[in-house]
């Protein structure tokens, strides 16, 4: 099967604001038609200055930006085919839902009137916009705004989607139906999709890919498993997952890896122990479900918990080793109190190994 064409191509993209602010530091991306990419990371990373260049709001500092393999650095953002819904929704509020749809295609003048009536019909059937045509902005919930904005993006069939951070202002049910909504959306459409959040259960949830970064560079580009898998580095790991990846200092010692906030010595097997013997510091990185509640014994870590969350799916218990904070994911059912000791055991084939001063994993 030949593989799927590239819907967007940045080649080693800069944007440098005044004031010396590196907004984005030479990232370099391939989008496949019909993909639905995931770019994520805190505050500043730079993400939401990728969408804005991709949408012809920006203009690359350095590198280029290819649109279906043509160069767009001279292409206006109204000759992009492109459609962008923002956090804001950024609906007229003097018109009718009908009216906000029906809008952007009416500017054009070059729909009929059966055709925009079909692009509307369309839009309202996917999103379930019937029983709002004939309301205001002020009139609708928070997520019903959403739909509308998706629907006036839909009308137009543009090739591409760009979605900055358009769920932020909602509660949490309504973040939940709004990100099914999305997925059915691209699903149907198969429509390159570009969203950018700064919730990582958001990229999780829609990308079939994710691009997580940081000041201003990205960190590493991959499946939500293979982030969440097998993390780049120390960045990724623990801003990918919820709760966060468990990182711990650790050195050689006799007997095995020395924790050294919690005082506990880890035994690995010979095969490790060669591997990794010559790197003396390091980081190690544990996931919350990969510490296992055992008995008392010389190779635990005894801790006291502190807090135990209960979130019906599933049980997270904050516990304290001597100077070391962790967290523990275990079965809903599980009954434990603040105060109670706890002894935990770890596989050495289910930790991460980090370099203490770059990050970088060793796997």
């Amino acid at each position: 099967m030949a593989e799927a064409k590239s819907a967007i191509e940045l080649s080693h993209v800069s944007k440098a604001y005044p004031g010396d602010v590196d907004a984005v530091n030479d990232v370099s991306l391939s989008i496949r038609e019909g993909e639905f990419v995931a770019l994520v990371g805190p505050s500043g990373c730079g993400k939401s200055s990728i969408l804005r260049m991709i949408a012809g709001l920006e203009t690359p500092s350095e590198g280029d930006l290819l649109l279906h393999g043509e160069d767009a650095s001279r292409l206006d953002p109204k000759d992009r085919d492109i459609a962008m819904v923002f956090q804001t929704h950024a609906l007229y509020p003097h018109m009718t839902v009908r009216q906000n749809l029906e809008f952007a295609l009416r500017m054009k003048l070059v729909y009929s009137v059966k055709e925009i009536e079909e692009r509307i019909r369309e839009a309202v059937d996917i999103l379930d916009l019937a029983p709002l045509l004939d309301r205001k902005p002020k009139h609708l919930s928070g997520g019903q705004r959403q739909r509308v904005a998706l629907g006036r993006a839909l009308v137009r069939k543009p090739k591409i989607f760009l979605f900055d951070e358009p769920l932020s202002g909602l509660d949490a049910k309504m973040k939940n139906q709004m990100c099914v909504e999305l997925g059915r959306l691209h699903s149907r459409l198969q429509a390159t999709m570009v969203l950018v959040t700064h919730d990582q259960n958001e990229a999780m949830t829609m990308g079939d890919r994710v691009v997580c970064l940081s000041n201003g560079k990205i960190q590493q580009v991959g499946t939500p498993m293979e982030l969440y898998e097998h993390p780049a580095n120390e960045f990724v790991a623990s801003f990918i997952g919820v709760p966060p990846m468990n990182i711990f200092a650790a050195q050689w010692g006799r007997e095995g890896l020395y924790f050294e906030k919690a005082g506990f010595t880890f035994p690995v097997s010979e095969a490790f122990a060669s591997k990794y013997r010559t790197v003396p510091r390091m980081l190690v990185g544990v996931r919350p479900e990969f510490f296992t509640i055992s008995a008392a014994g010389p190779n635990t870590i005894v801790a006291v918990i502190e807090v135990v969350e209960h979130l019906g799916y599933e049980t997270l218990v904050y516990a304290q080793s001597n100077d070391l904070s962790l967290v523990v994911r275990v079965p809903p059912l599980a009954n434990f109190a603040v105060g109670e000791k706890i002894y935990l055991s770890l596989d050495e084939k289910n930790i991460h190994l980090f370099d203490i001063s770059t990050g970088a994993s060793f796997f």
